[in-house]
């Protein structure tokens, strides 16, 4: 019974529809940061290094780039609800799962051979909760700045006023 419960659980934090992403592809990750009350989308681009349980809800890929001369390395749960969506770059032909020699490695010797792929039929994957998600943060944003612009415009319109007073007064005198 409990198994059960568990299984059920772990099948219901699954994202319905998700990219098949490889070891050797070359994706593009949107990842949702929170800052205080604000929230964005970051962008990581590297390689796919590795990918572990495909068909769990753990899923996980690992990605490397090379920031300022310096490999970074970040960890992915595919299934997250921080990551927004994974979308595929380039394919390379790699004949293993765990692409760890390429931490040792620079320049031309750490280059992968590309393989030709339907780039909008493999990233073709909707999520419209993730849409719309992406959408009513941008209108919130939009209607922020907005707010700040008509606080500030009031604030300016005081000063305005203030500063026609203190010349009337000034020219009555």
């Amino acid at each position: 019974m409990s198994f059960e419960l568990i299984k059920k659980v772990n099948e219901a934090q699954k994202k319905s529809n998700v990219v098949d992403v490889r070891s050797g592809d070359t994706v593009r990750v949107h990842q949702k940061i929170k800052e205080g009350t604000k929230e964005r989308i970051q962008i990581f681009e590297g390689v796919v290094i590795r990918t572990d349980r495909q068909a769990s809800h753990t899923s996980r890929i690992t990605v490397r780039k090379i920031a300022s001369g310096v490999g970074v390395e970040k960890g992915f749960f595919i299934h997250s609800p921080l990551v927004e969506k994974i979308e595929i770059v380039r394919r390379a032909k790699v004949r293993r799962n765990l692409l760890s020699y390429l931490r040792y490695r620079s320049g031309k010797s750490a280059r992968l051979k590309n393989q030709n792929f339907d780039r909008e039929g493999v990233n073709d994957v909707r999520d419209e909760a993730a849409e719309a998600e992406e959408a009513r943060l941008k209108e919130q944003a939009r209607l922020d700045a907005e707010a700040k612009a008509a606080e500030k415009a009031a604030v300016e319109a005081e000063l305005e006023a203030k500063q026609a007073e203190v010349e009337a007064r000034h020219a009555e005198s």
